[in-house]
């Protein structure tokens, strides 16, 4: 499936308008910011609660303007008006991309879709040369890579912002929409709940130990939400250092009276999802199982169709989390 898939254990999806939030001012000082000091968002490890709020809030908004509205998309302010940003793709995606595509056209701007057959990069041209090059003439980077240090390279040398659509590392606009989907459930008839509305929530993570996780990791602890891991045995699936050590220090940088999520790591899926108040697995495969295979995957519809299930809603959230960050880094909206 290639997409983070959310089962709610405690409540059924329904979808509601989201009201207009009053804009509140966002520094972006918070995010890093290369030698030409222009900020790039690569994981929301360094984003602040309140930050985040406000991000959510802002999705939120625009989709309730674009959906709820006699004006529909025209209700959305035209920040990316005359503006191109380019879209580097290195591995195929469909949600990423049709998000991606379709909120640049809401914000007024140019999608540019550049994949590894319709540029040079990796064949002819370093991605140091690239990010020069296309930098020097977009006015937006959102790019879907490989290892995490491509992502890094690209932000470094950039000229204009770079968005993290997915690194071997990192994977921001996952999580952001999945928040979006998880407030939403909490919300139902009235306006997006804020984030501390979460703590003490439980959510369970059943799969490998890749991208998604550790953004979860780096986030979900920091606003009082409880993270429980069943990933398989074996060296390939144990926790990463670099994340982990990254998730205990934005823990000790929250005030005092903060809640703080915990974490358990295992490798039980049942002991994993116990008590949890949300579900949350990612590609799967399904190998050797002969004759079984067949009963397998229909439990698995079952779930993946069920009247739990926030998969296509968490999928069109994507549209409207990429939007909120495309208008605040691409179009210069303080949140």
């Amino acid at each position: 499936m290639g997409v983070s898939t959310i089962f709610s254990s405690s409540a059924r999806f329904a979808l509601r308008h989201a009201a207009k939030a009053s804009p509140c001012p966002m520094s972006k000082a918070f995010i890093s910011t290369n030698q030409h000091n222009v900020p790039s968002l690569l994981t929301l490890a360094t984003v602040r609660p309140e930050q985040l709020d406000a991000i959510l809030q802002h999705s939120a908004t625009l989709k309730h303007r674009a959906k709820f509205t006699a004006l529909g998309l025209s209700d959305i302010e035209s920040s990316l008006d005359k503006k191109t940003i380019a879209l580097i793709f290195s591995k195929r995606s469909t949600r990423t991309r049709v998000a991606s595509e379709s909120s640049i056209a809401a914000l007024g701007g140019h999608a540019m879709f550049l994949s590894p057959s319709d540029i040079q990069l990796g064949v002819n041209e370093s991605l140091y040369d690239t990010a020069f090059v296309v930098s020097s003439m977009v006015d937006g980077i959102m790019a879907r890579v490989g290892g995490h240090d491509e992502i890094e390279m690209l932000a470094r040398n950039s000229k204009v912002p770079v968005i993290n659509a997915l690194s071997s590392l990192f994977h921001p606009t996952q999580i952001l929409a999945d928040l979006l989907t998880i407030l939403e459930v909490g919300g139902v008839q009235g306006p997006l709940p804020l984030l501390q509305t979460l703590a003490g929530k439980k959510v369970a993570w059943v799969g490998d130990s890749n991208n998604i996780l550790n953004e979860m990791l780096v986030t979900y602890p920091r606003l009082g939400v409880h993270v429980s891991v069943a990933a398989p045995q074996g060296a390939a699936y144990e926790r990463n250092p670099v994340v982990w050590d990254l998730m205990t220090r934005g823990l000790t940088t929250l005030p005092q009276h903060m809640p703080r999520g915990e974490v358990e790591w295992c490798h039980d899926p049942v002991h994993a999802v116990k008590d949890a108040d949300y579900i949350v697995t990612d590609t799967w495969y399904v190998r050797q199982l002969g004759a079984r295979a067949a009963d397998v995957y229909t439990g698995f519809q079952w779930v993946f169709y069920g009247s739990r299930s926030l998969v296509f809603p968490e999928a069109e959230n994507r549209k409207w989390t990429i939007m909120a960050c495309f208008d605040w880094l691409f179009g210069r909206r303080e949140l």
